[in-house]
């Protein structure tokens, strides 16, 4: 019976079935919904219901987790990773409210979840063709966007409470984002040290982030197709030959030439 519960497991994890499939846009989706949770209710007070919510989320997150750490051939491999690490600290500050905290800013680690989720990159390269051609742009966008909401929720649970202008995420996404593009307005600005070295990492990491979306969503497209001989993996949609090698290529162009 285990042995069959956990060859179902990895079928749902690692298939390419429709269900496996399915599961595994399932678990993104809930991802991308905690992530609205947490943002949604830093512009609630906290409450009993908001509490047994988070604790129910967490509860969820428990049965995934160790869903998929049954799922790996090698569990306590799969256990270790900074991923799955991350997500056990997530699911401790959802469940603190059982032992009476909040641990608000440890819910953050969750968006790394998104990070594991890219596992789904093949899936998404074969379900749909937009993905495909704009592969590259997504994923930068994904990491500018994970980050934006990471520094936003360090800004907010470092400075409310301290701080008078930051009072929601509203608030610290404003500020992230000017500092992020170096627009710097100045009416709102962190104070301490531990404030100038979050702008500074806001700032650096931010233009960073940025600056690799701009060049994916400007550069030419290339097409993903391995060159039989020399094995190039990315060439421009309507090559013929192989740069590198000059071997005849065979490149699908799904109609659009």
């Amino acid at each position: 019976m285990e042995a069959t519960l956990r060859g179902r497991l990895h079928h749902l994890y690692y298939g390419t079935a429709a269900d496996a499939c399915r599961y595994r846009y399932a678990v993104l989706a809930f991802d991308v919904a905690t992530i609205g949770f947490v943002i949604g209710t830093s512009f609630m007070p906290r409450s009993t219901l908001i509490g047994v919510i988070d604790v129910l989320i967490g509860l969820v997150l428990v049965t995934e987790f160790a869903a998929r750490i049954s799922a790996s051939r090698r569990p306590w491999r799969e256990a270790m990773r900074p991923a799955s690490i991350a997500d056990l600290v997530a699911i401790a500050s959802f469940l603190a409210p059982l032992a009476g905290e909040g641990a608000g800013f440890l819910r953050v680690v969750r968006t790394l979840r998104l990070i594991h989720s890219y596992r789904m990159l093949g899936t998404l390269r074969r379900d749909f063709t937009f993905f495909r051609q704009h592969e590259e742009a997504f994923l930068a966008a994904t990491h500018l966007s994970v980050f934006i909401f990471v520094m936003t929720a360090v800004v907010y649970e470092t400075q409310n409470g301290i701080n008078d202008h930051i009072r929601n995420y509203a608030d610290a996404l404003y500020f992230t984002v000017t500092a992020l593009t170096t627009t710097g307005f100045g009416d709102i600005t962190l104070p301490g040290t531990t404030g100038r070295m979050i702008s500074v990492v806001i700032m650096i990491a931010g233009v960073t982030l940025f600056l690799r979306l701009a060049q994916a969503m400007f550069r030419p497209s290339k097409v993903r197709f391995s060159c039989p001989s020399c094995g190039l993996a990315r060439h421009e949609p309507d090559a013929v030959h192989c740069k590198a090698c000059g071997t005849r290529l065979n490149i699908p162009d799904e109609g659009r030439f």
